[in-house]
């Protein structure tokens, strides 16, 4: 199973050292310091989001599955340790390829937009005028309707030409045609509705959550090739527009980090917006983190630098207080920092 083979990736890079619900927080797409800061220190950039409606309940139920097959052990305060049997199983290679962190769920969204679109121009071309929109978000509905004018879908052409760079762009990503298949048979257009994600698990006899994974799969592979390709690709690249995402920060560390390129210390960024001063010292990771030209040299040498990376590495571990007793005259924030930078080497 997909999912399964994913928590394993997920359990074994955080190499025992977080909780459980550190990877339901990482596939819910959490925009928490904590979560972000895991996605960086254990390159799980793929994995972020990718289950954003995700309950705790299907994880928990996924966690058991794995005990089950004595892939993991369960301790009662939340942590956990990997077997043998599970690492081994982890090791093995995906057949599916994510970009999460890019697109955080948004994939979903470009979706909508086609599907109305589509499913617009389809009504059109049948001579309908009135029908229930298979998207209700008003967003998606006026990014389409500006999209539909802007693009005179009143001459008739425009459906036939989405439908030549769908198949042109589809064709062009390395992906199993069944997750092409997936993308297609949710498309909705004149009396024809697109699949459930329950009708496609009975017609392929997968699980739900294996077709919504291989889906956004495909998803990431067919935006990375529509927004490489804007001349190829004019129509679809519009409706894709805003759906990828190069703000690596979130909005309080961006709001951070903007005034830390002013020039203000931290502690009068923390008196300016009001934040406890461990608050922007956890946005000042986040921005090293994601910004490979960042400057640690103001808060850590650069001899502390590569002395935390060493005794990481070791050591085999990334737990703070582990290295604080390693390396006592280094702060928390010092380790966190050096750790962040660490990740770009």
């Amino acid at each position: 199973m997909l999912i399964q083979q994913i928590l394993l990736k997920i359990f074994t890079s955080f190499q025992n050292e977080r909780t459980l619900s550190a990877a339901f927080h990482l596939l819910k797409g959490k925009r928490s310091g904590q979560t972000i800061q895991d996605v960086g220190l254990f390159q799980l950039h793929p994995f972020f989001g990718l289950l954003p409606k995700l309950t705790r309940g299907q994880f928990d139920e996924q966690v058991d599955l794995l005990f089950a097959k004595n892939y993991i052990l369960i301790e009662e305060n939340g942590y956990y340790h990997m077997t043998e049997i599970g690492i081994k199983q982890a090791s093995e290679a995906l057949l599916f390829h994510f970009d999460g962190w890019h697109y955080r769920g948004n994939e979903h969204v470009f979706f909508a937009r086609v599907s109305l679109a589509l499913q617009s121009l389809s009504h059109q071309a049948a001579g309908v005028k009135s029908f229930i929109a298979v998207e209700k978000d008003e967003d998606v509905q006026s990014k389409v309707r500006e999209f539909l004018v802007g693009n005179q879908f009143q001459q008739q052409t425009l459906q036939m030409k989405i439908y030549l760079e769908m198949e042109q762009s589809l064709e062009k990503i390395q992906v199993n045609e069944q997750v092409k298949t997936i993308i297609v048979y949710r498309l909705s257009g004149f009396q024809e509705p697109g699949l459930t994600w329950q009708q496609m698990a009975f017609g392929f006899h997968m699980q739900e959550m294996d077709i919504r994974l291989m889906y956004c799969s495909g998803l990431h592979q067919w935006l990375n090739e529509i927004l490489g390709d804007a001349q190829k690709y004019p129509y679809l690249y519009q409706l894709a527009q805003g759906i990828r995402v190069d703000l690596m920060l979130t909005s309080s560390a961006n709001e951070t980090a903007k005034l830390y390129k002013k020039g203000h210390s931290l502690e009068q960024i923390s008196s300016i917006r009001r934040l406890k001063l461990n608050t922007i010292e956890d946005h000042i990771v986040e921005l090293a983190m994601n910004d490979v030209k960042f400057d640690s040299k103001p808060f850590l040498t650069s001899e502390d630098q590569q002395l935390i990376i060493n005794a990481s590495e070791d050591y085999q571990t990334k737990k703070l207080k582990t290295l604080k007793e390693i390396i006592p005259h280094v702060s928390y924030f010092q380790l966190r920092l050096a750790l962040a930078k660490g990740a770009h080497y």
